[in-house]
């Protein structure tokens, strides 16, 4: 039996739970898992519907058949298929801390996607990566050249046909032409001391204000630097007893869970871009660990 996830986005308005249910039904499937929301202030309504086929309906069946509904609800709608795992780009510089986290967690499973490259400005990581079967693809960046380097970026993401790019730490600031060709297919990650604490050092700038709190942010890159629209957030309480360094290395630990959430929850298509904000449902009791292993 093939498991698929339904999502929808369409302006809010009586009997679309109903329809979707109906045509499911019609089309022998099993609904294992809804989640909705209705936004009274955008008028917009989100779905995402997961469910099993009974009778051997194919991702392209399902879309096809579909469409007439979506025309009637004005539906910006996809299907998914589960067993397919999402390819994905990952670039770094020289800050290591979530590239390892994320290699570790796709190598054991924990995180079910296709790695189909690394991108990186600096040469640091070229032996973990290909030490995992990885490519590597070390693209120097420089203000004479950035148009060029993104040129040679975006070659290599349209060639893997990756479908997700990560910055995992990441410090090179993208193009709007990059931002806007990739518009919700781009992850990134940083502290949430911004815009209190920029430029260098962050974490000395916050153990020098005696913060209580340190974290982190992923959202969604736009040509706004660092405003895109948050996917998830976490903090970590610190006291006057500890050092810079000791913040420096709680906010890594925060900073790679946040981005593997982060991830998780879009590969799993429970992400939906709302204006500047963001609808994530939330993983269903009991269905995290049969998400993790894909």
């Amino acid at each position: 039996m093939n498991s698929f996830a339904l999502t929808v986005k369409c302006p809010s308005t009586r009997g679309i739970v109903a329809a979707i249910s109906a045509y499911l039904t019609e089309q022998g499937c099993n609904i294992s898992d809804s989640s909705q929301y209705d936004d009274f202030e955008t008028g917009n309504f989100f779905m995402r519907t997961t469910f099993i086929s009974e009778t051997g309906a194919t991702h392209d069946s399902l879309t096809e058949t579909f469409a007439a509904i979506a025309n009637d609800f004005g539906m910006e709608y996809a299907f998914h298929d589960a067993s397919q795992k999402m390819k994905v780009i990952l670039m770094v510089s020289r800050f290591g801390h979530c590239l390892n986290d994320l290699l570790y967690r796709w190598r054991i499973g924990a995180l079910p996607i296709d790695i189909v490259g690394v991108i990186s400005n600096h040469m640091e990581y070229q032996k973990v990566v290909v030490n995992h079967d990885i490519p590597f693809h070390f693209i120097k960046v420089t203000k004479d050249n950035k148009p060029q380097a993104e040129a040679a970026q975006m070659t290599i993401v349209e060639e893997s046909g990756a479908e997700l790019i990560v910055l995992a730490r990441y410090m090179q600031v993208l193009s709007d032409t990059m931002c806007q060709k990739m518009s919700g297919r781009i992850i990134n990650i940083h502290h949430s001391f911004l815009p209190s604490f920029k430029g260098a050092n962050p974490y000395k700038q916050a153990y020098e204000r005696g913060v209580k709190l340190i974290g982190a942010t992923a959202h969604y890159v736009t040509a706004d630097l660092d405003e895109g629209p948050i996917i998830e957030q976490d903090t970590v309480r610190v006291t006057h007893s500890q050092s810079s360094e000791d913040y420096v290395s709680l906010g890594r630990d925060v900073e790679a869970a946040v981005l593997s959430r982060a991830i998780h929850a879009h590969i799993h298509h429970r992400v939906f871009i709302n204006g500047n904000k963001t609808v994530v449902f939330p993983a269903s009791p009991g269905s995290y660990a049969s998400e993790r292993m894909g």
